[in-house]
């Protein structure tokens, strides 16, 4: 069952945005020449026509830094009390990416940590964050999603290239008023490891390492089953988003701003459709120049759409997620009149 935090102290407020994609964009005839697949294909299968990547030697943790110094900038403030960062892809895999980034911003001394729920690890992130807030362990939180997701891709799968990029955003966040605009309601989060398989890479953890098999090249590889997540994306996401509007006491129809997980058009489009949100401009989307960019992706989509006037101080906003995991989480807010920064 979903489970959220109700938060009887501080509320945690969003009071500043940034995030960042890397300068290389990839286009679908660009990866057409070398996959069995077409531009049209890609675009009618998932609305994407090109996605970043990082050059050469470029980490996630450097994503990370660059999308929190612009969230910091944004809000005006040089300090945070703990800093959170949702990743699928870390430096390594010990120890976690975080205290090194929140050294690099000149926050040595501070709680540190990874949060690790796939496409989900943002939404977990906010919720941890206003957990904290709210037990008054935090003032100011720092929460960034940042991924390179294309480190974890077989280079010859069609199935997955087309789909994921690279990026980063992040979100900083305060102790306020729940009744203030930029205040998250009740983050609802939730899981069902009974579908652990649908979203996975097989080698590389304790389960493979402590069997004696060497895996093939192939299980250090992302994979995932298309249709079964497709499925479970749409009904666990319009279902965690129904219960935030009842939360907040909205309907669908009252919802200025929808900002999915840019998992896939024909996702966010069927979510959208169930729950009854209406189409155009009310459905915030980047997928299309960015792609799937899995924990990265709600932080990104909000700060480009804020940035761009897109999202205005006022708009009742939802946002929704769905993972491997599986995942899923959903919260709501008056969008504040802060500052977005992009890079």
């Amino acid at each position: 069952m979903t489970t959220g935090h109700h938060c009887r102290g501080p509320a945690a407020v969003i009071s500043g945005l940034g995030a960042c994609v890397p300068p290389r964009a990839v286009t679908n005839d660009e990866l057409a020449a070398y996959l069995d697949t077409s531009d049209e294909w890609i675009r009618r299968r998932t609305g994407i026509a090109s996605r970043h990547r990082v050059d050469p030697g470029t980490s996630t943790g450097d994503l990370a830094v660059t999308a929190a110094e612009l969230a910091l900038k944004a809000a005006g403030v040089t300090e945070a009390d703990a800093v959170v960062l949702g990743t699928t892809t870390p430096d390594r895999l010990c120890p976690a990416t975080a205290p090194e980034v929140a050294t690099r911003l000149g926050l040595t001394g501070v709680a540190a940590f990874d949060v690790s729920a796939v496409c989900t690890s943002f939404l977990y992130g906010l919720g941890t964050a206003a957990g904290m807030i709210a037990a008054g362990m935090a003032q100011r939180v720092l929460v960034i999603g940042a991924e390179t997701f294309t480190s974890i891709l077989d280079p010859a799968d069609r199935s997955t290239v087309p789909i994921f990029g690279d990026g980063a955003g992040a979100v900083v966040l305060r102790a306020g008023d729940p009744a203030e605009p930029g205040a998250l309601g009740r983050v609802l989060l939730g899981s069902d490891g009974g579908q652990s398989d649908l979203i996975r890479i097989p080698a590389g953890g304790s389960r493979q390492r402590t069997s004696g098999a060497v895996a093939p090249l192939a299980d250090h590889y992302f994979r995932m089953n298309g249709s079964d997540t497709y499925r479970h994306a749409v009904e666990r996401t319009t279902a965690v988003a129904r219960e935030a509007l009842d939360l907040a006491g909205w309907e669908a129809a009252e919802v200025d701003r929808f900002a999915a997980h840019q998992a896939n058009a024909r996702i966010i489009g069927a979510v959208a459709d169930r729950l009854g949100v209406p189409a155009g401009a009310h459905r915030l989307s980047n997928i299309d120049r960015v792609g799937n960019t899995a924990a990265a992706s709600v932080p990104l989509l909000l700060t480009e759409s804020a940035a761009a006037g897109l999202l205005s101080p006022g708009d009742r906003t939802l946002i929704a997620a769905f993972g491997g995991g599986v995942t899923w989480g959903a919260t709501t807010l008056v969008w504040p009149d802060v500052p977005a920064l992009t890079a």
